[in-house]
């Protein structure tokens, strides 16, 4: 895939109308409606800033949930236009719906250097559908389409696909930076390369091992996928977490490492609980002593150690999915040693999104990691190898 694109510093942007597709899907509060967090917020000033001090007339427009297609008051992106008033110091004009009458009106009336806000894209059934109908409406509004929303471009809907047949699209500095960044850890990393795997299911990162096989020096295993590639070494793995049907290639996986000449490192010892819970009795054992009805819930002490080893004479770092249950305190040990392992390195450290950048959030390294990005999903679509939409249809520089 080409990560080559034009950005909005490439655009003309001066008295023309600008639709910049966001990601404001904030966290809102059930009680109050209260935006809780405005960190995507926040992400999106730069682009917004940029466009405005250039002159440019800014149709902003998100998804906030997933209301199926239907108007749901609860998530109306008003609280947004509120936020962005607060932030830019200035007012934020506001559409209450999604291409139609007044959004036109609003569009219209903008002057150079002024922000209008349209309601949520998603209570239009057309946005997830990719309906040609919907992406010429919200094109008839805008002169240049700048892509800024990078934890939606592995999804092909209306705003953030569809339109880049009828407007010149451009990418917005966020998703630029995600781009370059892990782009450039794929296509050209400081050696040598190590990838951290966590999370729960072999099955959601099987993508991501294929492509990294061919280009990591170093794969590192935890979270519950581990227990699969542990089960496939014959090892007795109690209660833990297992993807049965995913043995067999997990034992194709290792050997395809070994043939490739790729270190491969599983867990050594685990913490193991005698129930799923948080307060479930623990014990720490080697991986060839887990008790038939124990489950591993996090990485022990010595495979810390071996991981952390590994991850010291790095070049490039990307890490995706937690080492253990870390919303258990006691077994939160494993990525918070993942997360400072990193912080310490010295390396281009990239998080891919999800519960990892949540983890390195909470235990307070975020600020020394390279790279987190932005987007869950997108950036495992990313290190798998494949196609995103949102960017395949961005300008080629």
């Amino acid at each position: 895939m080409n990560y080559n694109k034009k950005s909005v510093k490439d655009a003309e942007v001066k008295g023309k109308k600008v639709l910049l597709r966001c990601d404001f899907n904030v966290p809102l509060s059930k009680e109050t409606g209260e935006i809780t967090s405005d960190k995507r917020i926040v992400a999106s000033l730069p682009t917004i800033e940029y466009l405005l001090k250039n002159g440019a007339k800014v149709i902003a427009c998100s998804h906030l949930g997933k209301p199926k297609g239907e108007f749901k008051k609860d998530l109306s992106l008003e609280p947004v236009a509120k936020r962005l008033t607060e932030l830019l110091k200035m007012p934020v004009a506001f559409s209450h719906d999604v291409a139609g009458e007044e959004s036109v009106m609003l569009a219209n009336g903008l002057k150079d250097g002024e922000l209008l806000l349209l309601e949520n894209l998603r209570f239009d059934p057309g946005e997830e559908k990719n309906d040609t109908e919907l992406a010429k409406k919200l094109a008839a509004l805008g002169e240049i389409y700048v892509s800024d929303a990078f934890g939606t471009v592995h999804r092909a809907h209306a705003s953030t696909a569809g339109i880049a047949a009828y407007l010149p699209a451009y990418a917005g500095f966020l998703v630029e930076k995600e781009l370059a960044i892990m782009g450039g850890a794929l296509d050209d990393p400081k050696r040598p390369f190590v990838a951290v795997l966590g999370g729960a299911k072999v099955s959601d990162k099987i993508g991501v091992l294929t492509n990294l096989i061919d280009k990591a020096d170093t794969l590192i295993i935890g979270g519950g996928m581990a227990y699969t590639f542990l089960k496939a070494l014959g090892k007795n793995i109690g209660k833990s977490l297992l993807e049965e049907d995913k043995v067999v290639l997990a034992g194709e996986v290792m050997q395809k490492a070994k043939d490739k000449n790729v270190k491969f490192l599983l867990p050594v010892d685990v913490a193991i609980g005698d129930r799923f819970a948080a307060d479930c009795e623990k014990k720490i054992v080697d991986v060839d002593s887990i008790p038939d009805d124990w489950m591993g819930l996090d990485i022990g002490t010595k495979t810390i150690s071996i991981f952390a080893e590994a991850i010291q004479g790095a070049g490039t770092i990307v890490w995706n999915g937690p080492m253990g249950v870390f919303e258990f305190p006691a077994f939160a040990d494993g990525t918070k040693s993942m997360a400072k392992s990193m912080a310490d390195s010295g390396a281009v450290t990239i998080i891919g999104g999800g519960d990892s950048a949540a983890a390195a959030e909470q235990m307070g390294f975020a600020d020394r990691i390279t790279h987190i990005s932005t987007g869950g999903g997108a950036s495992l679509e990313f290190l798998e190898g494949r196609e995103l939409p949102g960017i395949a249809c961005l300008l080629d520089k």
